[in-house]
C-alpha cells in the first residue's frame, strides 16, 4: 500500500476491523457488509471525502 496515505490505510485497517467484528454497514441500503473488497472500498471512499492521498477510482 506504498502509494496510499497514512490515513487512507488507517481508514482501510478501521474499515476491515469492523468487517471482520460484523459492524460495517453500507452506506444506502445499510446492510451490513461481509464482502473485504467492499470494505476496502468503502475505506478509501471515506479516506477521499476527507482528502487524503488516494489513487484516483478506476472504472473495472
Amino acid at each position: 500500500m506504498a502509494k496510499y496515505s497514512k490515513r487512507s490505510q488507517q481508514k482501510v485497517k478501521k474499515a476491515m476491523h469492523e468487517v471482520h467484528q460484523g459492524k460495517l454497514k453500507s452506506g444506502r441500503s445499510g446492510k451490513k457488509v461481509t464482502n473485504p473488497k467492499q470494505a476496502i472500498a468503502i475505506g478509501l471512499s471515506e479516506a477521499r471525502k476527507e482528502g487524503a492521498k488516494v489513487p484516483y477510482k478506476g472504472t473495472s
